[in-house]
C-alpha cells in the first residue's frame, strides 16, 4: 500500500514540475520544439500553434481616459512546406475615424532553427515589416517572419491601442492548424461592463478573479491672492475593482473544411465581447448593448449612405430613357439593373458606405460596392419603385453574434411589392432580380427605410435553380459511344457557370471538358444566351468516347449517365457539427435515350426507385424503361432547403449513399 502512494505521489510531482517547466514565454524555445518532426496528434499538420497568449487590460490615460491595450504573443511550429504561410502574419486596424484611434506593433518576432545542434535565432528586420491601406477605414500592419525552413519554430507578438471600448477584439482558440494551449485574460474595471459569447463547440476553461486596482490624477491649483502666486500639485488616487477573467483550453483540433460549410469561422472557438453597460462613481448607468434596428439606423444617418441616396440629379436625364415606355414594376428593376450594371464597373472593394461617393462614382464609371447599389438605389427611387437597401454580411464576413456597425460588409438593393420583395445586386454583370452573386447568400439582410425603421431579409432563394441535360446516345459492339447533348442552366446555375467561362478561350474550354470525361471527343459545339442574362445559358454538342464502358467477352457494361455519374459521397465523417449549406435550393434532371447496338439484348437493367428525405428537404428519382433496341432513363436530384442542419447529417449522409449506389449500377448488355 506504501508503495501505490509512493507512485501515486511521484506521478503528481512529476506532472507539476512538467507543467511548471513549459513555460509559455517568447524566447524559451527548446531544442525537443526544434526536433519534432510532426506533431503528435496530427500527422497531418503543416503547421501547429504551441502557444497562444493574449490578454486585454485598461490603461488609464489623464488626457484620454481609459485606453484599451490588446496583446497576443505565439510560438508556431512548422512542420511541412505548405505551413510556410505562417510566416506572414497580419493585424487589422481602424484608419479613418474621428473618434477611434489605433495604433498596432509588432515585437519579438523571430524564427528559431535547429543548426549543428545548436539553437539559431534570426530576428525580424525592419524590411521583413510592411503596412497596407486596405480602405479609406482600414489598414493593415504585416510582417514576414526570415529564414523559415521546415522544422522552424516562429515567434512573435503584437500589441494593440485603442480607445474603442466598445467591442474588445475578437480571440480565437482555434485556427485550421493544431494548438496546443491557448489563454486569454481579460482585464477589466468596475466601470465596464462586458457581455461575453463563445462561439465553437469546444468550451474553454473559465476561471474569474476579483481584485482592487488604482490609477492616479494629477491636479494642480493656483492661488492668487497677497504676496506672490504660488502653485501646489496634487494626486489623487482612485481605488477600483477589476475583474479578470481567464479562459483556457489545450490541445484544440485544426479545423477541418467539409463540403458545403458556408463560412468556417462561423463555427471556430472564439470569444466575442460586447461593451454592455458603463457606470462610472455617482453617475447613472448607461446602456450600451444595442439592437439590429438601433444599429441599421445609425448607419443609415451616415453622411457616406443615407444622404448619398438623396443625391439624384447626376442620372435623372439618363434614367428617363432607361426607363421610357416601361409600366410594370418588373420590367423596370431589369432595366435599371443592367443600366447601372453597364454604367459603373466594381472595382473589387467592399463596403456598404460609398467610397468616393455616387456622383464621382457615376461621372468616373467605377465603384465599391456601397457606390454602385445606393446609386441604385437611389434610381429604383426616381424611378417611381419603393427601393430601399439592405445591410448584408458576405459568406466570407461570416454572421455576427452580437449587433454591430461592424457586423455588415455589403449593400444589395430591394424593391417592395405586392408579391414580396425583389432583391438586386448590380456589382456582378450576370446578376438577375432574385438572383444575387453567391458571396451575398448568407442566411439574412437588414432592410432599412427612410423614417429609420427596419426588417430582417432572408438572402437564400426560394426558386430552385435547375441543371437539365438531355442526352442520346448509340452504343456500338466494340464500346465505343458517339452520341448528342444538351444542357440548360439557369438562375445560380447560370450565373456560376457564365463566371467560370469568363475570359476563356472556347478551345481551352473544350479540351479541359473532354480531359475532364474520360478523354471524350467534342464536336459540333454551341453556346446560347451567353450574354442573355435573363435567359438559361444552353450548351449543344456531339461527342465521341471509347472509354465510356466495358467489354469484356460478350457482354457490354455501362453507367448510363456516363460522364455524369456521380461516383463520391461528399459526406465521409461519421459525425458533423456545422449545418450543411448549399447556397440555394436546386434541381438537377437527366433525360438520357439510349440505343443498344444490333445482337444485343439487355441482360440486366437497375430498378426504378425513390428515395425521399424528411421535412420534403429534398429527393431522388431514377426512373428506367427498356423495349427492344432502347433504354430510356429520367433522373432528377433535388434539394429543396438551401441550409440544412446538421442533425440532419446522418440521413443526408445515407441519402447520397443511396443516390450514388443507384448511378452506379451498371445496365448489362448480353450478345445473342
Amino acid at each position: 500500500m506504501k508503495i501505490k502512494n509512493l507512485t501515486l505521489l511521484f506521478f503528481i510531482v512529476l506532472f507539476c514540475s512538467n507543467a511548471a517547466a513549459q513555460e509559455f514565454k517568447l524566447g524559451k524555445v527548446s531544442i525537443a520544439e526544434l526536433e519534432q518532426k510532426v506533431h503528435p496528434k496530427d500527422s497531418a499538420a503543416v503547421a501547429a500553434i504551441l502557444f497562444k497568449k493574449g490578454q486585454s487590460h485598461f490603461e488609464f490615460s489623464q488626457s484620454e481616459g481609459f485606453l484599451v491595450v490588446s496583446e497576443v504573443a505565439m510560438r508556431i511550429k512548422i512542420y511541412k512546406k505548405d505551413g510556410y504561410d505562417w510566416a506572414n502574419q497580419s493585424v487589422r486596424y481602424i484608419l479613418g475615424s474621428t473618434n477611434i484611434t489605433e495604433k498596432v506593433s509588432f515585437s519579438d518576432a523571430a524564427t528559431y532553427n535547429l543548426v549543428g545542434g545548436k539553437i539559431e535565432k534570426t530576428k525580424l528586420k525592419s524590411e521583413g515589416e510592411f503596412q497596407e491601406k486596405i480602405n479609406k477605414y482600414w489598414s493593415r500592419k504585416k510582417i514576414t517572419l526570415p529564414n523559415v525552413k521546415e522544422g522552424s519554430v516562429l515567434e512573435f507578438k503584437y500589441t494593440i491601442r485603442t480607445n474603442n471600448i466598445g467591442m474588445l477584439r475578437d480571440f480565437d482558440f482555434q485556427t485550421d492548424i493544431p494548438v496546443n494551449y491557448a489563454e486569454y485574460v481579460s482585464s477589466a474595471p468596475e466601470y465596464y461592463v462586458y457581455n461575453s459569447k463563445m462561439k465553437g463547440y469546444i468550451a474553454p476553461k473559465v476561471v474569474v478573479e476579483n481584485s482592487m486596482q488604482s490609477f492616479t490624477i494629477n491636479s494642480k491649483e493656483r492661488s492668487m491672492g497677497v504676496g506672490p502666486t504660488t502653485t501646489t500639485f496634487n494626486q489623487d488616487k482612485i481605488d477600483y475593482k477589476e475583474k479578470k477573467t481567464t479562459y483556457t483550453a489545450i490541445d484544440l483540433p485544426a479545423m477541418k473544411e467539409e463540403e458545403l460549410v458556408n463560412n468556417i469561422d462561423n463555427y471556430t472557438t472564439s470569444l466575442v465581447q460586447e461593451l454592455s453597460l458603463i457606470q462610472y462613481p455617482n453617475q447613472p448607468a448607461k446602456l450600451y448593448s444595442t439592437d439590429w434596428n438601433s444599429v441599421a439606423k445609425t448607419i443609415y444617418e451616415y453622411d457616406d449612405f443615407g444622404p448619398e441616396l438623396n443625391k439624384t440629379g447626376y442620372f435623372e436625364d439618363d434614367l428617363k430613357a432607361v426607363v421610357a415606355g416601361l409600366t410594370s414594376q418588373n420590367e423596370i428593376v431589369l432595366a435599371v439593373l443592367n443600366y447601372v450594371k453597364a454604367a459603373v464597373k466594381w472595382n473589387g472593394d467592399y463596403g456598404y458606405s460609398c467610397d468616393n461617393g455616387v456622383k464621382k462614382a457615376y461621372k468616373d464609371k467605377t465603384g465599391n460596392v456601397g457606390d454602385i447599389n445606393l446609386m441604385l438605389t437611389a434610381m429604383l427611387r426616381t424611378a417611381g419603385l419603393k427601393a430601399n437597401p439592405v445591410l448584408v454580411s458576405t459568406r466570407s464576413n461570416g454572421i455576427s453574434i452580437f449587433p454591430n456597425r461592424t457586423a455588415y460588409n455589403y449593400v444589395i438593393a430591394a424593391v417592395e411589392t405586392s408579391e414580396g420583395l425583389i432583391l438586386v445586386d448590380a456589382t456582378n454583370k450576370y446578376s438577375n432580380p432574385n438572383v444575387l452573386p453567391f458571396r451575398d447568400l448568407n442566411w439574412f439582410g437588414r432592410l432599412i427605410r427612410k423614417d429609420g425603421s427596419s426588417e430582417d431579409v432572408d438572402l437564400m432563394p426560394k426558386m430552385a435553380s435547375t441543371d437539365n441535360v438531355l442526352m442520346m446516345y448509340s452504343i456500338e459492339s466494340n464500346g465505343k459511344i458517339t452520341g448528342k447533348l444538351r444542357r440548360q442552366r439557369t438562375d445560380q446555375n447560370a450565373m456560376s457557370f457564365r463566371a467560370k467561362i469568363e475570359n476563356v478561350k472556347e478551345e481551352e474550354y473544350l479540351e479541359k471538358l473532354e480531359n475532364e470525361n474520360q478523354k471524350i471527343e467534342i464536336a459540333d459545339y454551341s453556346r446560347t444566351n451567353e450574354k442573355d442574362v435573363k435567359l438559361p445559358i444552353i450548351e449543344t454538342c456531339s461527342f465521341t468516347g471509347t472509354n465510356l464502358c466495358e467489354v469484356i467477352g460478350e457482354k457490354i457494361y455501362i453507367n448510363p449517365l456516363l460522364f455524369f455519374t456521380k461516383e463520391h459521397n461528399p459526406f465521409k465523417q461519421e459525425t458533423r457539427e456545422y449545418p450543411i449549406d448549399y447556397g440555394f435550393p436546386f434541381i438537377e434532371n437527366y433525360n438520357i435515350n439510349i440505343n443498344i447496338p444490333d445482337g444485343y439484348v439487355v441482360e440486366t437493367l437497375p430498378k426504378s426507385t425513390q428515395l425521399n428525405m424528411e421535412e420534403n428537404i429534398g429527393g431522388f428519382k431514377f426512373r428506367i424503361n427498356a423495349a427492344e433496341n432502347k433504354i430510356q432513363l429520367i433522373i432528377s436530384h433535388q434539394i429543396n432547403t438551401p441550409i440544412i442542419s446538421s442533425e440532419y447529417y446522418s440521413m443526408i449522409k445515407d441519402y447520397y449513399q443511396g443516390m450514388i449506389a443507384k448511378q452506379t449500377e451498371k445496365i448489362v448488355l448480353k450478345k445473342v
